[in-house]
């Protein structure tokens, strides 16, 4: 057993050495620590980066179409008043006995006429709009981005922003060593 505690006493001494002679575990990602500041760099050249995107929009599409109506036109007035004006011609033209006949010849050929003449099919034709739903489809150009020259202690470097700096442009200073 005593073995056993002086071989971990050991390992933990070797381990606590290592760690010591390796220095601090560096810091994680991202994080802020005394090497890093802030400065101002002087923007050179701001160059809009365009791209092209389709754009979709619904639309009414309105036309005028012709269109034909049918107007039929009220046979029975058509025959009553043909019948009522060919019995008065008919009752004008006969004589005697032969009055009552051509009365009722002139009723019947007048009704004839009336009915053909009133129920014949007229037509006319109007316009109507008409609309249909269509979708316009147009590409437009936007901006995507900016490409940004800028000088910060005498150097000049170039960035892509999703904004216009302007004339001048904060940076992140971030030293470390060159191992």
């Amino acid at each position: 057993m005593r073995k056993t505690v002086l071989s971990l006493l050991g390992l933990m001494f070797i381990s606590v050495t290592a760690a010591a002679q390796q220095g601090p575990p560096p810091p994680p990602p991202g994080a802020v620590g005394d090497n890093v500041h802030y400065g101002w760099a002087d923007v050179l050249r701001v160059d809009p980066v365009y791209r092209t995107v389709r754009v979709e929009r619904p639309v009414q599409d309105c036309y005028d179409q012709r269109v034909v109506h049918q107007d039929r036109g009220n046979s029975t007035a058509g025959t009553i008043l043909g019948a009522v004006v060919g019995g008065v011609l008919g009752n004008t033209i006969g004589k005697g006995d032969g009055r009552r006949a051509a009365t009722v010849a002139g009723a019947v050929a007048g009704g004839a006429i009336g009915n053909r003449a009133s129920s014949g099919d007229r037509s006319y034709e109007t316009t109507r709009t008409r609309c249909d739903d269509v979708t316009a489809v147009r590409h437009e150009r936007r901006v995507d981005g900016y490409d940004v020259e800028y000088r910060y202690r005498g150097q000049v470097f170039m960035s892509r922003l999703n904004y216009d700096p302007g004339e001048r442009l904060r940076v992140r200073v971030s030293v470390t060593p060159a191992d």
